[in-house]
């Protein structure tokens, strides 16, 4: 008994270190994706730059829906997908048992990042439509934002619906795309 009680307990890990890797997480990848967006808009036209925006736009909203269907995802049909071996099923899980750090790195790092992004590409869209046409800039700038925001927001509004309704699916999906990128990594590892 007395060498049980003597074993140290596991301590949870420090909120303090979870912050310290989001913060490192949101810099590296806010870095990425402002370099892609840099290279991408530089001699762009308006109509590339406007697909790009969109692009930043539907990666927020796909992002939204993973950290919210991750949450909402029932274990149990995993597990038994598990028992079963079924690809992707190991890796869902893992992202159900980890919901809290999967949905803050989702909502919070790669949404918020996605969203910063679109708004500097609204402001170079805005300099674009001004530089080209003799329009009122400010009327173009809230236009543009007002755009952004509307898609962004309503396309996060409509897509929450679909990932809590279907969460379990969206989550064993992602895990499939893990499951198989995890092993396309190995493969190339080995060679």
């Amino acid at each position: 008994m007395s060498v049980q009680r003597q074993r140290k307990k596991k301590t949870p890990p420090s909120p303090f270190r979870w912050a310290a890797i989001v913060f490192c997480l949101a810099v590296i990848l806010s870095a990425g994706l402002s370099l892609t967006s840099e290279f991408l808009l530089s001699g762009a036209g308006i109509v590339l730059a406007s697909c790009v925006l969109l692009l930043f736009i539907l990666l927020g909203i796909a992002f939204d829906v993973i950290g919210v269907a991750v949450t909402a995802a029932d274990p149990r049909p995993l597990n038994s997908m598990a028992a079963h071996k079924e690809r992707g099923a190991k890796e869902a899980l893992l992202l159900v048992r980890h919901a809290g750090r999967v949905s803050s790195v989702c909502n919070d790092v790669v949404g918020d990042i996605c969203g910063i992004v679109s708004g500097v590409t609204g402001a170079v869209i805005v300099a674009r439509i001004c530089a080209a046409s003799d329009v009122n800039a400010i009327a173009v700038s809230v236009c543009v934002t007002a755009l952004i925001s509307g898609l962004t927001i309503g396309g996060k509004a409509l897509s929450k619906t679909f990932a809590i309704r279907r969460g379990t699916d969206v989550t064993h999906w992602v895990g499939r795309f893990l499951y198989f990128f995890g092993h396309l990594f190995q493969r190339r590892k080995k060679r």
